[in-house]
């Protein structure tokens, strides 16, 4: 449709992306403000690449306003309308379906996850294979959406699936050799990225919505959370397998194949865009098939969808883009567009209870103390295992106590910080480190970082909750 329906459209969606770019630069001010202070405080020298620098934190910035703005379109409107359209259809068992496949698709083709099978196949000389490790991760993941939908329609509480779940995982991690409980936890972390999120966190808000006597806050998060977890168990249970026998790991050789060359020409252009494109197609596969396969209904705006997720493609592409041109050694966690728009979510259905900046603020303290933490272990050699379940102990102790319109969000946060932007990053961080301290072993010592990066910021988020609530709690004692 030409004229003025076009125009209006036009003009809505640049004001829509204007408002969006002001609040990426927004979200960026934290990396300039941290570049800035260790570049002439600390180091006290103006970066050689300060130029190239300042044009990535802009393109950084567009492509995050692009990739929220196709969520808007796209993403967030198809996972609740899918999500209505099942609830009032009453099928449970298609939308348990609907849930693996979802899940399934996600992650089976997820880089990330790709790129750190890839490594544990390579560092423990085959013994893990990469596409096994990969499937078993992928079959846990849309297993465990579709447990997290069926909580949903029939109203039980998270917290009992979290803390039993993470029982669980202590358990097996004390009996899990030490060779796979490190990649075991970043597996968890690495099932979660910026298109699997929004849509996941879109299918459990608006089934929520949709079902009478759900709150979308409480019983609409938690399909992330879930997802992050149950990886956790099967992995280490297949390392169970694997290392049952001969606990040799093999020789580790390093290369320099992790590093990510900054592409150049049309060429490199294109084959990044069909790479994203690659990593966005089985979740548009899986949609298209549901919607019209089996709802047997067309796309109530299939030009508007198609422009959303185009959006989301060429977003991803220049957020990718202004990282190479040199933001990776910078604190990205504050600027993850998972963790930016799952905010903006929570802000929404908490109407007006959380506030998105505070929580991303939370969040990124977590991740800090994580790394920090992880890092420490590493230098040390302490066991992977004591810290790993301590800091469960931890989660678990706070889930009981934590207000119940706070748990869900707080394990969903924790698995949005481990994305595009923080897996490579530290990953290679663990591994380097273990590569050049003397004792250490890649396999068993390099993996683990992504897990503290992922468990903080649920500490972080909970305890906030509590100290809030205890606060008010106690203002409401004395008026």
């Amino acid at each position: 449709m030409s004229g003025p329906g076009q125009k209006d459209f036009s003009v809505f969606y640049l004001r829509a992306f204007s408002h969006s770019l002001l609040h990426a630069l927004k979200n960026l001010l934290p990396i300039i403000l941290v570049v800035t202070f260790f570049q002439l405080i600390i180091l006290q020298q103006i970066p050689d690449n300060l130029g190239s620098m300042a044009f990535g934190l802009l393109i950084v910035a567009i492509g995050v306003a692009l990739f929220l703005q196709g969520l808007e379109l796209s993403i967030f409107p198809v996972g609740k309308s899918l999500s209505n359209q099942f609830a009032k259809k009453g099928s449970v068992a298609v939308l348990l379906a609907f849930g693996f496949a979802m899940g399934f698709s996600a992650v089976i083709a997820e880089p990330a996850l790709i790129a750190v099978a890839d490594q544990a196949q390579r560092i423990s000389g085959g013994r893990i294979d990469s596409l096994t490790l990969r499937g078993l991760i992928a079959i846990s993941v849309g297993l465990v959406v579709a447990l997290g939908i069926f909580r949903t329609i029939f109203g039980y509480p998270l917290h009992w699936f979290m803390i039993t779940g993470y029982i669980i995982v202590v358990i097996v991690t004390w009996f899990a050799p030490e060779e796979i409980v490190g990649l075991a936890y970043d597996s968890g972390g690495v099932t979660t990225n910026v298109v699997t999120v929004p849509l996941v966190a879109a299918l459990g808000i608006g089934l929520a919505a949709s079902i009478r006597g759900r709150n979308p806050l409480i019983d609409g998060f938690g399909l992330v959370a879930l997802a992050v977890m149950v990886p956790m168990i099967t992995v280490q249970v297949y390392g169970m397998l694997v290392y049952s026998g001969n606990p040799d790991t093999g020789e580790l050789i390093l290369t320099n194949e992790t590093d990510t060359p900054a592409s150049t020409g049309i060429t490199g252009i294109l084959l990044d865009l069909v790479e994203m494109v690659r990593d966005v197609l089985p979740i548009i596969l899986t949609v298209l098939i549901f919607q019209y396969l089996v709802l047997r209904r067309k796309l109530s705006n299939p030009r508007k969808v198609v422009f959303g997720f185009t959006l989301v493609i060429l977003g991803l592409y220049a957020f990718v883009v202004g990282l190479k041109m040199g933001l990776f050694p910078i604190g990205t966690s504050m600027a993850e567009p998972a963790l930016i728009a799952i905010g903006k979510q929570a802000e929404e259905a908490a109407a007006g209870m959380l506030n998105g900046n505070v929580i991303r603020i939370l969040v990124a303290v977590g991740v800090a103390i994580g790394i920090t933490i992880g890092v420490h272990r590493i230098i040390t050699g302490d066991s992977i295992h004591y810290y790993i379940m301590a800091g469960y102990v931890l989660v678990i102790c706070l889930t009981a106590l934590a207000p119940r319109y706070i748990v869900a969000l707080a394990y969903d946060l924790g698995g949005v910080t481990t994305s595009e932007v923080t897996v490579p990053l530290v990953t290679a961080l663990g591994i380097g480190l273990a590569s050049s301290i003397d004792g250490r072993n890649v396999l068993i010592d390099g993996f683990g970082l992504i897990a503290f990066a992922s468990i903080f910021p649920i500490v972080t988020v909970m305890a906030y909750a509590i100290v809030s609530q205890f606060v008010s709690d106690r203002r409401k004692v004395t008026q």
